[in-house]
């Protein structure tokens, strides 16, 4: 008996001593999603209500758009990922309040947590339906959310940075 305890505590020993998940994808797609969800909405909140219709040119997207466009976003892309229905949620456009832009980014980022907590790993292959076209992997829609999330905080830091502010991803800690 104590020699099948002690096999069996050091067979757990690697996992414990190096950190190794049972789902190391999706943990790390959730540990992404949380420092995404922070700067995203700082950055949204940081900038001010009178500036949510600023472009820095005619073909670009105004900041208003852009979390229109992530709210819209978090909801399809993580109810993909998750396999679940997103929330039915009232229309907000880019007429809205900042204030109420950023309450609608705060919503659809919770809807994310909720839904990727039940992602693991052992589906990442699966197929699913995308955009109402041909099937993409689990993982294909993780990757390109990933990316999704990052092309648009750098177009938030960059009308940020033109604003003469300070991106949350670029200020020192208790700034």
């Amino acid at each position: 008996m104590r020699r099948a305890l002690c096999v069996l505590a050091m067979s757990a020993l690697p996992a414990v001593v190096f950190g190794q998940a049972s789902n190391p994808v999706a943990d790390a797609f959730r540990q992404n999603e949380q420092q995404v969800e922070k700067n995203l909405i700082a950055a949204a909140e940081e900038m001010p209500a009178n500036k949510y219709a600023y472009r820095p040119t005619a073909p670009q997207m105004s900041i208003a758009q852009i979390v229109v466009h992530l709210s819209q976003g978090n909801d399809y892309l993580c109810g993909a990922i998750a396999g679940t229905k997103a929330p039915t949620r009232a229309r907000v456009d880019t007429t809205a309040s900042k204030d109420a832009l950023v309450a609608r980014l705060k919503d659809t980022f919770e809807f994310c947590d909720q839904a990727l907590a039940s992602v693991d790993d052992s589906k990442l292959g699966e197929q699913i339906p995308f955009f109402g076209g041909k099937p993409w992997t689990r993982a294909a829609i993780m990757t390109l959310t990933t990316g999704d999330w990052a092309d648009h905080y750098s177009q938030l830091a960059n009308y940020l940075r033109l604003n003469n502010l300070l991106p949350p991803s670029a200020k020192k800690p208790g700034m």
